[in-house]
């Protein structure tokens, strides 16, 4: 069963708080683990129908996500296989961004879909707060949801190697978590709720002063 094409696929954006949740788990993943060539661990952050031909491509497909299950922030939910496209998703960005669901129906289309599919999803905290971090019970679901995915692959006989040795990173260097959290502006210097110069448009129209 080693043979199969896995592809580990976090997906999310890092810029609005825990939208990032799927991307930091691939990510740990990756600086944490090596893994067989058989193996494909990939940031998908909102890249949508470009998505598609790495799907194609897989047996096991593992994906990592934050999403709106309307359940206590924090929260973990494991879904397989069919179950998987009524999930995806916490937030959309754009009316023109390609949801997971599309992608996954795409290549069912096209009869290339994956044999077995797990997705790993953490009920969001904050979605609102732009170039914003992980809230905490989001980011402690982090290495839950590692150890979920390693359990599920075990039934390929996919058993990862632990490293301390720095790995080829998944993303640009200024998008790792420790970068990308050491240069924030704090939220005095950056407003992140918003378009600031529309919210004074607004007070100034109230009246307000």
């Amino acid at each position: 069963m080693n043979d199969k094409n896995i592809l580990i696929l976090g997906i999310g954006n890092i810029l609005w708080a825990d939208e990032g949740f799927g991307v930091r788990c691939v990510e740990t993943l990756n600086e944490r683990y090596r893994f067989g060539g058989n193996v494909k661990l990939m940031d998908g952050g909102t890249q949508g129908i470009y998505l598609v031909q790495h799907v194609q491509a897989a047996d096991v497909l593992v994906v990592f996500d934050a999403i709106d299950y309307g359940l206590e922030p924090g929260t973990l939910k494991k879904i397989y296989d069919d179950d998987v496209p009524k999930f995806m998703g916490a937030k959309q960005m754009s009316l023109h961004q390609t949801g997971f669901q599309e992608v996954l129906a795409m290549a069912e289309f096209t009869g290339n879909y994956p044999e077995h599919l797990l997705l790993v999803g953490c009920q969001p905290v904050e979605l609102e707060d732009f170039g914003g971090s992980l809230r905490e019970p989001v980011r402690a679901q982090i290495d839950p949801s590692l150890e979920i995915a390693l359990d599920y692959l075990q039934q390929f006989a996919i058993t990862p190697e632990r490293h301390d040795q720095p790995a080829e990173a998944l993303a640009p260097g200024e998008l790792g978590l420790n970068e990308y959290e050491a240069g924030r502006p704090s939220e005095m210097d950056a407003f992140r709720k918003g378009d600031l110069r529309f919210l004074i448009d607004e007070t100034a129209e109230s009246g307000e002063r």
